[in-house]
């Protein structure tokens, strides 16, 4: 499994590297730094003409008199450049809102805030889907199908937008009905929640993300339940379960033994990769909830037309999307015994 693993992460460079250069042209062709600073000039200046000393001085800053493909081999290398960009050397590039501005800095405050809320997220829908799946399934046709199948289309019917600014308002309605915050509703933590006491500060990082991760789970939910419905329903149909119960099995030990196993290993594939599309989820859920994570930052950059920023951030996506996909073929051949990695 180690050599398997090691070179699945071999092969995964040339494509992130591929996917990269491809990200960098669209980002680099969207976007008009050199425009977007002269404006801003123009106003803060009331209008007065910008020097073309100031100009020449931001494209040097931003390497925008380099060519795209040598503005992608510094991005990438750093060879060449003034010490602040070179993914070799952990850096990320400059960014527009300033020398002062670090990228990498603010990645990793926020890759943290972001990835409790995805894994949060990820675990209860899996976890509630897979309960939900298996009881549609047993009890196929009976009540409890029909309203857990309704409950799941209307949840996967509901946008993600739509669906965070109805929880948040709702949250907001309640709070004003009942005289109290019982559901905070904006931010990912209150302020100075580093200088509680550290359960306290927990209690309040939990509150904080109630709203957002069930607005992430029941967009998960939904799909992913419908998988572990028609899978167990497979599963129940198949000949060995049917022998099984013939044999006179007991029916609580041929659904944990023989059923949900083997009913289990196409959802595991997706566990992984839930991590990654919560991930795309958040942009839109940590704009609604006013949450400092990737996701804002990455509409931030794109709004301000940071180019750099916007290539860490997909960077960061598309690793995560690579890393999701090895850790879901692991899954799979440690439930499906017939599958060895060589």
């Amino acid at each position: 499994m180690i050599v398997y693993i090691i070179r699945r992460l071999l092969v995964a460079i040339p494509i992130l590297i591929a996917a990269s250069a491809l990200a960098f042209v669209l980002v680099d062709t969207a976007n008009d730094p050199v425009a977007e600073f002269t404006y801003q000039l123009q106003m803060a200046s009331d209008g007065d003409e910008v020097s073309e000393d100031a100009i020449e001085n931001f494209k040097k800053r931003m390497y925008l008199d380099r060519s795209m493909p040598e503005r992608y081999w510094l991005w990438l290398t750093g060879i060449g450049g003034n010490g602040d960009i070179g993914l070799l050397k952990g850096e990320f590039g400059p960014s527009l809102e300033g020398p002062v501005a670090d990228i990498g800095a603010e990645l990793r405050e926020r890759f943290f805030i972001t990835m409790r809320l995805a894994l949060a997220a990820t675990i209860l829908s899996f976890g509630l889907a897979i309960i939900s799946g298996v009881i549609s399934a047993v009890r196929q046709y009976h009540k409890i199908d029909y309203i857990l199948t309704f409950v799941g289309f209307v949840a996967l019917a509901m946008p993600t937008f739509w669906l965070a600014a109805l929880i948040k308002e709702s949250a907001i309605a309640f709070n004003k009905a009942s005289g109290a915050t019982w559901f905070y509703t904006i931010r990912e933590a209150s302020p100075g929640y580093d200088s509680m006491p550290f359960w306290e500060g927990m209690l309040d990082v939990i509150g904080h993300l109630i709203l957002p991760t069930v607005t992430l789970m029941l967009v998960g939910y939904a799909s992913v339940s419908r998988y572990q419905r028609a899978s167990m329903l497979e599963v129940l149909n198949s000949d060995y379960v049917r022998l099984a119960r013939a044999k006179g099995v007991r029916n609580r030990t041929v659904m944990r033994r023989h059923a949900l196993r083997t009913a289990l290993i196409p959802i595991a594939t997706f566990a992984p990769l839930g991590v990654a599309g919560a991930l795309s989820g958040a942009i839109i859920t940590e704009t609604i909830f006013s949450w400092r994570g990737l996701g804002t930052y990455f509409v931030e950059s794109i709004i301000d037309g940071d180019s750099f920023a916007v290539m860490a951030f997909l960077l960061i996506s598309g690793t995560l999307v690579i890393l999701a996909n090895l850790v879901s073929d692991l899954l799979y051949g440690l439930l499906d015994p017939r599958i060895r990695y060589e």
